[in-house]
């Protein structure tokens, strides 16, 4: 008697971490559609490839930028 109440026992475990797993995945999947993901930055990198850029370029594109803002 005592085994099959141990064999109950154990099932009822497994069945409760189950359920534990199952509402883990059941909060992750409402979180995720709640929280807006990011979105992805795209990356540059390779795009001026072999290209030298000088500090006066930089000050050249400040100026050019930022001309009316008066930075």
């Amino acid at each position: 008697m005592k085994q099959a109440t141990l064999k109950n026992s154990g099932d009822i475990l497994h069945k409760i971490e189950t359920i534990e797993k199952e509402m883990f995945s059941l909060r992750l999947t409402v979180l995720k559609k709640i929280t807006p993901s990011p979105k992805k930055i795209a990356s540059l990198k390779g795009v001026l490839k072999n290209i030298d850029i000088s500090d006066d370029d930089i000050k050249h594109a400040k100026k050019t930028l930022y001309s009316k803002a008066g930075v």
